[in-house]
């Protein structure tokens, strides 16, 4: 069986001497590497590379490799780096209501492999749409009434808490996220997929039909504690014709929100993305 590789992110303000630097402790330790293509973002003048190299040909422990890099290299260049196993599954767990279209998709792709917690029982093994019990999913069904709404979040952040590496949530204003969107892990948040200016709260798919708009999208993104301001990870679009009818922008939504957050998570728990700011650097 081959040794898992290790994949390391690097952040930092530019300068030369980076590349040699990192080239050099690598080559010295045995290991021949291939840096992928960087990413210089010019008004800051920040410096972002990604690369993967077999562990197997590394004469030092990866604990010891990582103090040396640390004290090496990324002291000297001020990094912001991370050093991670490819072997080493990211837990996901994924916050569901009604719908169920996103955790579908990431069971069906073996990512949901942690807990799915919903404020709604339509989803579980037992009820009337028992989408996890195929995939041996752990079902959680956490009431999220709004007279026990902090005893709900509590008990979320209790299921959650050293369990999961990434947190999804499909539309965090529909979902029983509520108060723990300061407090929870990193996550992705699978956004609404309409995208027209001037829609009004409530109905969003016949407001999208009644305007006629003739494109719609899907964006995926981490959440902060500003409502949908998060770095932005993945996004793509659809066309609508004069044929499609409020149901067809119906699935035409939920096929793009499935495609861009099967890539988005799939690049987080890759190690693939770089957050800087409220922007992100992903190695697609």
């Amino acid at each position: 069986m081959n040794a898992p590789r290790a994949i390391l992110l690097v952040k930092c303000p530019d300068r030369p001497g980076i590349v040699a630097a990192i080239s050099s402790f690598l080559r010295a330790r045995r290991e021949h590497h291939r840096l992928r293509p960087a990413h210089l973002e010019d008004e800051s003048a920040v410096y972002f590379t990604r690369l993967e190299f077999q562990t197997d040909r590394i004469d030092l422990p990866l604990d010891h490799l990582e103090k040396a890099f640390a004290l090496d290299v990324a002291r000297p260049f001020s990094m912001d780096w991370r050093l991670t196993l490819s072997s080493r599954r990211k837990r996901v767990a994924v916050l569901v209501s009604r719908q169920d279209h996103a955790l579908l998709e990431l069971s069906g792709r073996g990512s949901a492999a942690t807990c799915a917690p919903s404020d709604c029982g339509d989803l579980e093994p037992r009820g009337p749409r028992p989408a996890v019990a195929p995939f041996a999913v752990p079902f959680v069904h956490v009431p999220n009434h709004a007279t026990k709404r902090a005893e709900a979040e509590e008990r979320m952040l209790g299921l959650l808490e050293g369990k999961a590496d990434l947190v999804v949530a499909r539309a965090v204003h529909a979902d029983p996220l509520g108060g723990l969107r300061g407090a929870l892990p990193e996550r992705d948040d699978q956004h609404p997929p309409f995208l027209p200016a001037g829609l009004r709260r409530g109905r969003p798919l016949r407001q999208a039909y009644d305007r006629g708009v003739k494109i719609v999208g899907a964006t995926a993104h981490y959440v902060t504690a500003q409502l949908d301001a998060g770095p932005i990870i993945e996004q793509d679009v659809g066309r609508v014709t004069h044929r499609d009818m409020v149901e067809d922008l119906k699935h035409l939504g939920r096929d793009l929100e499935r495609r861009v957050l099967a890539h988005a998570v799939r690049w987080h728990c890759d190690d693939r993305v770089i957050v800087h700011g409220n922007k992100t650097v992903v190695f697609s």
